[in-house]
């Protein structure tokens, strides 16, 4: 049986304060159900950074895994753009 794929995010890093641990803001756009007007949401991602690489503004590649914590259940895959 194949493994299904993972969903994965592009976000940025909001906060680094916590030990192994980073905030990540993931925005996304889409138009309004009724007027048809393009609305931006953000959607904040607690996500599991092993080697405490990660900084406030470096722009991550996300993707989903199993709960490793009580709100944690994403990983940092790699960082795209450092701050």
């Amino acid at each position: 049986m194949a493994q299904r794929q993972r969903r994965t995010y592009v976000g940025q890093v909001v906060s680094d304060k916590m030990d192994k641990t980073v905030v990540v803001a993931v925005e996304r756009l889409f138009p309004h159900p009724q007027y048809q007007k393009i609305v931006k949401r953000v959607t904040k991602f607690k996500a599991h950074d092993e080697r405490n690489a990660c900084k406030v503004g470096d722009r991550v590649l996300v993707a989903e895994s199993r709960p490793l914590s009580r709100k944690k259940r994403w990983r940092v895959v790699k960082v795209l753009a450092p701050a």
